[in-house]
Parts: structure tokens; C-alpha cells; sequence
């Protein structure tokens, strides 16, 4: 186990653990909430992993709350390097995600958002699926537990495990990839985990039309698709940045969602209530400046 335990917590730190994942926290206005994400993270045995927080709070940086603050010293007493990073003006989704990704340096990064707990286990289970499937990203879609009894075969129907390796695909908002998005809506994946059968230490990797929330990375394969570079050609107020990454991964490397989903989403209010520019939709098919004249004109974003 890397994690520290608290017997050992108040002796003299020992050689570092070696870190094979970088966890990147984006956060915002959202203190309550990373203080729960950094729990979640405080739970995890394996792999050895880095913290990474970027705050563009408009007030004090959400690290500097008592709650997120005491977490981060569990963490690091466990023995896991946390960096705590202010990172503004703030220019957009995009850029800060590429910001996180430009400390990285492991050779996997993990994208979590700051309203996402994570179940023990879940960090070891994504990371070993991502060694053995070998593709550019592998994620855990975060569940709503408050739908637990909201059943949707309508949204399930769509489905499909990966059979045989993970491989790269195209997907566009015309492509049949695209219609596997409401799979990841309410609890759908814990009501799949449970028809499936699937048994503790059992995991499924299955096709995504893309991951929000919880996505684990081959660095070098972000990287080498581009990462979040286009952020220059997106507004500041933009949503969809981590889907045409996720497109731009897919067609290199492949990519797969792993059940069970051990990722729990808060269900706090959105911070993003701008939607009117999708990077996805407008950038997904090329290249393409978006500027305040198109965003009044495109009335086909809202």
C-alpha cells in the first residue's frame, strides 16, 4: 500500500513513494465540495499519486477553507505530495485544464472535478484497467445516487462493452458513436454494475461517446493529441473542452468508460451556466476562431 498509515503519521518522513499518477483538481467557488473530493482521494491505497489543485475562486482559493485545508494535511501525512496552485485570470475551461496538465509530469493524469468523491479501490481499479487495456484514456462516469431508484432503459439501451481491445474511433455529433452520451445520465451505470453481476475486483470496459468527471490519461497520449491547446480559439465562458479532448485522444488511442463506477457526483449546482459556446460543436470539425459576433449569431449552440 503507498498511502501512509496513521501510525506513521507523526514520525519522520521516509523516502517519497514513487508517484505514477497525477491527480489534477480544477476548482472554483467550490470549498465544500473539494473538501469532499480530497476525502475521497485520501481513501485510495494504490497507485502512489500527486495532487494537484488550481483554484480561480473569486475570494480566498477554496484550499484555504478548514475542511479542504485539513484534508490536504491528511494527504500529505499519508504521504502524498499536494500541490495547491492559484491560477488566475481566469480564461476559460480549457485553458486551466491546460494549465493542470502542464505541471503534470507522471505518466498518468488523472482529470477530477472538484464535486467528484471517489470509492476506495477506485483509483487502482482505473489505473489497472488503463495498463492492461493500453488506450488513451480509461474514466469512471460519476453516478447520481439520489436516482438510484430512477431506472432508464431508454438511456442503457445504448450499451456496448468493449469485445476484444480498445481501438481509436471518430466520434462527431453525426456519427452513431455520438448517441451513447445518455448512458452516463442519473445512475445508470450503478444499474448496469448490478444487472451485469459484476463482483468486487471485477471491472468491464465498455465504448463512450466521451467521460466527464473522473478521467484517467496516458499523459504522453493527451499530449501528443493536442491536450487543451485550442484554448485560445474558444471565449473565456465555454463548456465542452473536455469532450473534444476526449474526441482528439479517441482518434489516436481509443478510449473506454470501466464498470463498475466507483465516482459519486455531489450533485451541487453547476458553475458553468454559459453554454452558448460548446467547444466541441464549434471546433470539433477543425479549425476555428470563435468570436463574440459568431456567438450571437449561432443561435444552433443554445
Amino acid at each position: 500500500m503507498s498511502r501512509r498509515s496513521s501510525e506513521r503519521w507523526g514520525r519522520a518522513a521516509s523516502a517519497a513513494e514513487p508517484v505514477s499518477v497525477d491527480v489534477l483538481v480544477p476548482t472554483c467557488n467550490r470549498p465544500a465540495e473539494l473538501a469532499v473530493t480530497l476525502a475521497g482521494l485520501a481513501a485510495q491505497s494504490n497507485p502512489g499519486f500527486r495532487v494537484v489543485v488550481s483554484d480561480q475562486s473569486a475570494g480566498l482559493p477554496d484550499w484555504q477553507h478548514p475542511a479542504a485545508a485539513a484534508i490536504a494535511r491528511v494527504l500529505q501525512a499519508q504521504g502524498r505530495p499536494v500541490l495547491l496552485l492559484r491560477h488566475v485570470p481566469r480564461r476559460g475551461l480549457a485553458e486551466h485544464r491546460q494549465f493542470l496538465l502542464d505541471q503534470s509530469d507522471a505518466d498518468k493524469c488523472m482529470f477530477l472535478d472538484d464535486d467528484v468523491w471517489l470509492e476506495p479501490g477506485a483509483l487502482d481499479r482505473l489505473s489497472e484497467a488503463l495498463d492492461e487495456l493500453q488506450c488513451g484514456f480509461v474514466g469512471m462516469a460519476p453516478q447520481g445516487l439520489s436516482y438510484l431508484d430512477d431506472r432508464r432503459p431508454e438511456e442503457t439501451g445504448v450499451f456496448e462493452p468493449w469485445d476484444g481491445p480498445v481501438v481509436p474511433e471518430v466520434i462527431r455529433q453525426d456519427t452513431p458513436g455520438f448517441k451513447r452520451w445518455p448512458l452516463h445520465s442519473a445512475a445508470n451505470l450503478s444499474h448496469l454494475s448490478a444487472d451485469l453481476g459484476l463482483q468486487p475486483d471485477e471491472w468491464m470496459p465498455y465504448r463512450v461517446a466521451w467521460l466527464g468527471g473522473c478521467t484517467l490519461y496516458r499523459r504522453e497520449a493527451l499530449n501528443e493529441a493536442g491536450g487543451f491547446r485550442f484554448w485560445p480559439r474558444l471565449p473565456p465562458e465555454h463548456a465542452g473542452e473536455d469532450v473534444l479532448a476526449q474526441w482528439q485522444v479517441m482518434e489516436k488511442f481509443g478510449g473506454a468508460g470501466i464498470l463498475p463506477s466507483g465516482a459519486v457526483h455531489l450533485e451541487s449546482p453547476t458553475t458553468v451556466t454559459d453554454r452558448r459556446v460548446e467547444a466541441y460543436k464549434v471546433l470539433g470539425d477543425g479549425e476555428r476562431d470563435i468570436t463574440a459576433e459568431t456567438i450571437g449569431r449561432e443561435t444552433d449552440w443554445k
